[in-house]
């Protein structure tokens, strides 16, 4: 089974409302979905890598940007696709207009022989907690509940 680790990214506005930083992954495939889509900055590990080390390299790697220095909290796992998200949710900010994302190449369009690159995340987006809901892929919904109970607690 596959296993990818990311960080929520979770900020405060001025009216205390909770918002979370999400990405829209990039390429054809999901040029033209948006809700139901986005996702938490995460991406595969391999065995004997650390899952919090991974996270902090995804985010790195698919926002262009550092997490902000703070404590990690833990959401723990869900399972999506033959897939395990281990995900962390850290308080802090930062530009959206200032990430850049690595890219990825991919056959376009399929069966042209056509190499083209694409970001692997193409735009990044705050999100208060029920816009996230909407947003935010089925399967990574338990981790804005997480990150709401831990807030409330």
């Amino acid at each position: 089974m596959k296993v990818s680790a990311g960080l929520l990214l979770f900020r405060r506005t001025a009216e205390g409302v909770v918002e979370v930083l999400l990405g829209h992954p990039g390429g054809p495939f999901f040029a033209r979905k948006d809700d139901g889509f986005w996702s938490v900055p995460k991406g595969e590990y391999h065995q004997g890598e650390e899952p919090l080390a991974a996270a902090y390299r995804e985010f790195t790697e698919e926002l262009g940007l550092e997490p902000p220095v703070g404590e990690p909290v833990p959401l723990g796992h869900a399972q999506a696709r033959g897939k395990v998200n281990t995900v962390w949710a850290l308080e802090g900010d930062l530009d959206v207009g200032a990430t850049r994302s690595n890219t990825f190449s991919m056959e376009w369009p399929p069966g042209s022989g056509r190499q083209r690159e694409f970001p692997e995340i193409d735009r990044v987006g705050w999100f208060d907690l029920p816009a996230a809901r909407v947003k935010i892929f089925t399967s990574q919904r338990p981790f804005l509940d997480r990150l709401a109970e831990h807030l409330s607690s």
